[in-house]
């Protein structure tokens, strides 16, 4: 019996792109094409099988455990961007600004897709959703380079509309312009959910 439901629901890569030197900038640089294995994009700055825990994770692990990296890619959606903009009086946002792997249009309430769910795309190139994308203060830096003055906007108004991070299930090719579709867990949601949220 299936665990994941394909869905009618697909969303279209509209910008691909890669962060060369995370320590120089988060800035992401465009690109046509990204080639997807295990350890994600090569020479992505967020590839590998591993990586070392940051601050997301310090509940679980000391900061520099190593551990899964399933923040392979970022993923953002077009219609929250453009939502993200406006709350900061911009005409539109860059996500290479946000060190970016790839931005969808069609998919909504992007940002709240179910932990693994899986984005498929048409060479067969599947990722696996992991968490909702956090904003943290790190494009502030590079935003503020491009729009001065809006550098500090970019956390309040990208909360519940950064997107997601994700990991590669299949490897393959995503390309501008390639139809994801979304595979939902057939799962029903944990009945004490809200109990060890409030505790």
């Amino acid at each position: 019996m299936s665990v994941l439901k394909p869905t009618a629901i697909h969303g279209t890569i509209l910008w691909l792109g890669r962060v060369d030197d995370r320590a120089a900038s988060l800035a992401a640089t465009p690109l046509p094409e990204l080639h997807a294995s295990f350890a994600g994009v090569a020479g992505e700055e967020h590839g590998g099988l591993t990586r070392p825990s940051c601050s997301r994770v310090l509940p679980q692990y000391p900061r520099g455990t190593e551990i899964r990296n399933t923040r392979q890619f970022s993923i953002v959606s077009a219609e929250e961007l453009a939502q993200i903009a406006a709350a900061m009086a911009l005409d539109r946002l860059d996500p290479a600004w946000l060190g970016a792997s790839m931005v969808v249009e069609g998919i909504p309430d992007f940002s709240h897709l179910p932990p693994s769910s899986r984005l498929q795309g048409e060479s067969g190139a599947t990722l696996v959703v992991d968490l909702e994308n956090r904003p943290c203060t790190l494009p502030a830096k590079v935003i503020e380079a491009a729009r001065p003055g809006a550098g500090k906007l970019f956390k309040p108004a990208g909360k519940g509309k950064r997107g997601i991070t994700a990991w590669v299930e299949r490897e393959g090719v995503f390309r501008l312009g390639d139809r994801l579709r979304l595979h939902v867990p057939d799962q029903p949601v944990w009945a004490h959910l809200e109990a060890v949220r409030r505790s």
